[in-house]
């Protein structure tokens, strides 16, 4: 096969130095070379030398002056994006390495939102801790907004979550399924037992609502424009499930969780889905992969067996 490698990774490799990528995420955190250049127990001018050595090598500038100090330029915040990217690789790889050394099989870290719980997530966990119980399965529920995020600086291996515009060049992304999304209240709310409620009678109730930023506070907020009411005041924020469910059941708060969540919930009587439709609708859901991070090979087993799942449910 021909190779299509850009001829200047090569030389990269071999003129790249680690110190060189030290320097500029110390630049990123502390915002001054002076101070980046201390933490790594080396002189500014050496400093200043390396960072024009690394400017050579890819052929651009880095860094603009900025008063008395430095800025990154365009290509050195893309060039910061990509060693953060590294930085979290090479955080995996010491994961894994450890966990062998302990005489474990290794740690499965994932992301998940909460729709994906009990259909997809769930049985792709049983699955991996069957084909391989030694391995350590790390599971953190979070927004998608913040999941992409811990992606990115290698705190987790696989996001099962949406990827936002202009995320997209960075991730692999595979469709899960869609959201449906429900109002919900506390049993004993004063709208419990409408056949029928109005998204603006809503509007006389406080809310909580995920935080800003993720996809459901998003669609959330566009409903709100297109009734051309404001957010209600007092919001309470969370994105904790547990937290929005005990609010719920001890307040008249309203809430808008996944439908997928809250119906084993409803069946309990643990809480009231309201005859309300939300009209604005989320995207597909679905697994998030590092383009240029590779997967240990569990890892590879997890996303295999969740898709797997996918199949199956689109089969019944």
């Amino acid at each position: 096969m021909p190779d299509h490698r850009h001829p200047l990774v090569s030389q990269l490799f071999n003129r790249l130095r680690m110190r060189q990528l030290a320097l500029v995420l110390a630049f990123a955190e502390h915002g001054t070379l002076r101070r980046a250049a201390a933490e790594l127990g080396m002189s500014q001018p050496a400093a200043t030398k390396m960072i024009q050595e690394l400017e050579s090598a890819l052929g651009q500038r880095l860094f603009a002056r900025e008063g008395r100090g430095q800025r990154l330029t365009p290509a050195g915040e893309r060039v910061l994006d990509f060693f953060q990217g590294m930085r979290g690789s090479m955080e995996s790889m010491v994961r894994e390495l450890e966990e062998l050394q302990l005489g474990n099989a290794g740690r499965v870290s994932v992301g998940c939102i909460m729709a994906p719980l009990p259909t997809w997530l769930n049985p792709a966990i049983i699955a991996l801790n069957k084909a391989y119980p030694r391995v350590t399965i790390q599971v953190t529920l979070d927004t998608s907004d913040q999941l992409v995020e811990l992606l990115e600086d290698g705190s987790i291996d696989i996001a099962i979550g949406r990827v936002a515009p202009g995320h997209g060049a960075q991730f692999c992304f595979h469709p899960l399924d869609n959201e449906s999304l429900a109002v919900v209240v506390g049993v004993g709310h004063p709208l419990a037992k409408r056949k029928q409620v109005a998204f603006a009678s809503l509007l006389e109730y406080s809310w909580i609502l995920q935080p800003p930023g993720s996809p459901l506070r998003e669609v959330l907020e566009q409903e709100f424009r297109a009734l051309q009411a404001p957010l209600p005041r007092g919001l309470i924020e969370t994105a904790s499930i547990l937290c929005t469910m005990r609010l719920i059941a001890d307040t008249t708060m309203i809430a808008v969780l996944p439908l997928s969540v809250v119906t084993v919930y409803a069946q309990h009587h643990l809480l009231k889905i309201l005859p309300c439709q939300i009209k604005h609708k989320m995207g597909a859901f679905g697994s998030i992969t590092r383009q240029d991070r590779p997967l240990s090979e569990a890892a590879r087993y997890f996303l295999s067996a969740l898709h797997r799942s996918q199949a199956a449910a689109a089969g019944a």
